[in-house]
């Protein structure tokens, strides 16, 4: 089963992408639509949209299932539930299409809410206390998002129609629905894409398996919320919540830098990184450029899958523990796996030529030239430079150091998990130079100081400098004196508590709570169990066939005396 739909996967990636690529270069896309029924003369139907955007980033997530699905051959075959696995990624992968290729807002409903329903199913495949601790953070989250994507579906009833293609191309909104719609959505992205203060609920959600990580956290569920913001940025492209989303995002780069520095957990730091690249995209869109922020969501997907693909083989091979620190020496253990790692980490950081630099640096280069406050900006090159510092980091402390368990020397990599990362090792080389030339066709003419423009490359040096301080002085000497901003770094900015204990135990004792005061009583007494006890007929009726003959015998003489005293 893994090899026929790894292949099914491969074979639709390719025609995604080739589609694609002749929609992008013709000028042209395909609508469909399908009427179901009308309610109020506001018709429900079902609607596909497939223009270059949407087949591009359809072909990423088929192309990244593929491999993660030919992966989990090996990481998953040991598994008693294997099959149930690769059917409920399937589901996520079907949910994930359903929602690109929508634009409908019902249509675009079922795939939102089919991905975090199937997400919390894979976030507690393991079955645990851990794992349903996190898949309950996890679906809360998103049901925030959810309720505001209904909010948004009730106010667009109002204006006729569920397509929202007609009303953001010809501007059909009025200041009131214009503003409530635009603040709407950047909430519903924002719960989606894990920005501040939703932002626990990412790291928490490691405790799937490695390859659902890597197909999670790359290109489906996480990026859901940059995706519908780039649908729908015509609609939010004046809104003031821009400026909000600007600041949000800048501290949820910055807040997920410096809690990787922290951080031993070899998959929270890698997830530690999406949530900050998370925050570039969104940064991107609040700057008011949305194709950039597609294409480093394309790049980012890339090498972020091959980052975990990468550190699932550590894992596995290892026994199991994901504490850097008791790893070390592992590019010798394993020499391609380790290629593989470093050139991912390279491209997160940015380095020249490789996929993450052609998207990484626009961004930072339209950021230079834009407006922006020197706090914005500051905090922009620092999170920049603490990409680096935590990179440089986890490559010391995993490929560098001198293992702690002793000689490793005698590991092997399998071949079936070596194969897939080929194919993103390929894609994290060239993926940044095709796709640049395909998405910018034209070249762009941006004139900046030199020193300006080397700013992202002298941040990344920057940042390996620190990290070697770090490495070598800073965790020698002793740190109890900065114990709390430690513990506040490291804990997110006591995001995952807030979380915890707001959306978790808070809300669930909550529900309890209305559910017994309410539901169980006071709604039932008066509602329909109340009528039913007042106005109860059938017991009349039932009581009047208790004894049919004397009640025909009385019914007949009343009728009979009637009829008499009518003739009289």
């Amino acid at each position: 089963m893994f090899s026929i739909i790894s292949m099914l996967f491969y074979l639709l990636s390719a025609g995604s992408l080739i589609a694609g690529l002749n929609m992008l270069y013709f000028h042209s896309a395909v609508f469909l639509e399908l009427n179901l029924y009308s309610v109020n003369s506001v018709p429900i139907s079902g609607t596909f949209l497939f223009d270059w955007m949407s087949c591009f980033f359809m072909g990423f997530v088929l192309f990244i299932s593929a491999t993660v699905v030919m992966y989990s051959m090996s990481y998953m075959g040991h598994d008693m539930n294997a099959n149930r696995f690769i059917l409920i990624v399937a589901a996520f992968v079907f949910t994930m299409m359903l929602m690109i290729t929508s634009p409908n807002l019902i249509s675009i409903l079922l795939g939102w809410d089919g991905l975090g329903l199937v997400s919390y199913a894979l976030v507690i495949y393991y079955q645990n206390s851990k794992s349903s601790a996190a898949g309950m953070l996890t679906a809360l989250s998103n049901r925030i998002g959810d309720v505001c994507f209904l909010l948004s579906i009730a106010w667009w009833m109002s204006l006729g129609d569920f397509s929202f293609l007609p009303f953001i191309q010809w501007n059909l909104f009025d200041n009131s629905s214009y503003l409530v719609l635009s603040t709407i959505l950047i909430l519903a992205a924002m719960t989606k894409s894990a920005q501040i203060p939703f932002s626990a609920w990412l790291p928490a959600a490691m405790a799937a398996p490695t390859p659902v990580s890597a197909l999670v956290h790359s290109s489906t569920l996480v990026t859901a919320g940059v995706y519908l913001l780039i649908r729908f940025f015509p609609l939010i492209f004046n809104s003031k919540m821009l400026e909000i989303l600007m600041y949000l995002s800048t501290l949820t780069m910055f807040m997920a830098g410096l809690a990787a520095l922290y951080e031993y957990d070899l998959k929270k730091i890698i997830a530690l990184s999406t949530l900050s690249q998370l925050g570039v995209m969104m940064f991107s869109l609040s700057l008011g450029f949305p194709v950039l922020a597609f294409f480093h969501l394309l790049m980012h997907a890339l090498f972020k899958a091959l980052l975990f693909l990468c550190a699932g083989v550590f894992i596995h091979q290892v026994g199991g523990t994901q504490d850097i620190r008791v790893m070390g020496g592992l590019s010798f253990s394993f020499p391609l796996t380790g290629a593989y790692f470093n050139m991912a980490n390279l491209a997160l950081c940015g380095m020249p030529f490789l996929a993450g630099f052609y998207s990484k640096d626009a961004i930072i280069e339209s950021a230079m030239m834009s407006s922006l406050n020197s706090f914005i900006l500051a905090l922009v090159v620092i999170s920049t430079a603490l990409t680096a510092v935590y990179t440089f980091r986890l490559i010391y402390f995993s490929m560098l150091k001198l293992p702690a368990l002793g000689c490793l020397t005698s590991l092997y990599e399998d071949k079936s998990m070596f194969n897939p990362m080929f194919f993103l090792g390929l894609g994290g080389i060239m993926g940044g130079t095709v796709f640049s030339w395909m998405l910018f066709p034209l070249p762009s003419l941006t004139v900046l100081p030199t020193l300006i423009k080397l700013t992202a490359l002298l941040c990344g040096f920057v940042g390996v400098l620190i990290s070697m301080i770090l490495v070598n002085f800073a965790y020698s000497c002793n740190l109890n004196s900065f114990y709390f901003l430690k513990f506040l770094t490291a804990g997110m900015w006591f995001l995952p508590l807030i979380s915890g204990n707001g959306l978790g135990k808070n809300a669930l004792v909550m529900g309890l709570s209305t559910q017994r005061i309410l539901d169980q009583s006071w709604l039932e007494k008066l509602g329909a169990l109340g009528i039913w006890e007042k106005f109860n007929l059938s017991s009349l009726y039932s009581l009047s066939q208790k004894n049919f003959l004397k009640s025909a015998a009385l019914f007949f003489s009343v009728i009979s005396a009637l009829v008499i005293i009518y003739m009289i």
